[in-house]
């Protein structure tokens, strides 16, 4: 005969609720766990993606186009394959980069591309065409902004290299900042051989001795 017959059902209740918050615990656990590695997964994909965006006038601003995209909704980020964006900009080179991966962030304002990343101008009157080769490169398309840290190469025609590690380029203003570890090779453009000094006036010019032999022009 027990000398408390209350503690028998006390226990029992304890333990039953010690028991139920157990297992209530344990599948959240479990089910969090599952939900957190189901959540990583895209809830959309698209094969060779583009997106035109226009400005105010309607003109085209930029085309980002990719072999495929993949949009995940926990992070609201978008994972591209192989993206490459075109820039334009009113009386103004284009600009095209490419990259063997790519990431959007959720709002779209701010573009990431990875590996093996090359950036080409335009060539103009003025300017031969010029590339950039980095292996990653942020480009906030809204601003025409493109910044990294790590080392790029830049090779502007006809034989400029320039080499350095973080960079900032800012196409509205046509200008770009180089930060550490900064060398340049320059190339001056070749010079035409038919070019001939002007004369000055009130002097005779006299005739350049060459050792080159020239057959006069007789005419016939």
């Amino acid at each position: 005969m027990l000398k408390y017959p209350i503690l028998l059902p006390i226990g029992l209740m304890v333990f039953l609720a010690l028991l139920t918050f157990w297992i209530n615990q344990t599948v959240q656990e479990e089910a969090s766990r599952m939900t957190g590695v189901s959540r990583h997964a895209p809830d959309y994909m698209l094969y060779n993606f583009v997106s035109t965006r226009t400005d105010a006038s309607g003109h085209t601003k930029y085309v980002l186009a990719a072999s495929q995209m993949r949009h995940y909704p926990d992070s609201d980020y978008t994972e591209l394959d192989r993206p490459r964006f075109t820039q334009f900009g009113e009386n103004m080179p284009y600009t095209q980069i490419y990259g063997q991966r790519g990431k959007i962030s959720g709002n779209g304002k701010l573009v990431e591309f990875v590996k093996q990343v090359k950036v080409v101008r335009q060539a103009t009157a003025e300017k031969g065409e010029m590339q950039l080769k980095t292996e990653q490169l942020f480009v906030e398309p809204d601003t025409d902004i493109a910044y990294t840290d790590l080392p790029v190469t830049i090779l502007q025609q006809p034989g400029s290299v320039v080499t350095g590690t973080g960079m900032r380029f800012d196409k509205k203003s046509e200008t770009m900042q180089l930060f550490n570890r900064v060398h340049v090779h320059y190339e001056r453009a070749p010079v035409a051989v038919n070019a001939t000094p002007a004369a000055q006036p009130g002097k005779t010019k006299k005739p350049a001795r060459s050792n080159n032999k020239i057959r006069p022009d007789t005419g016939q």
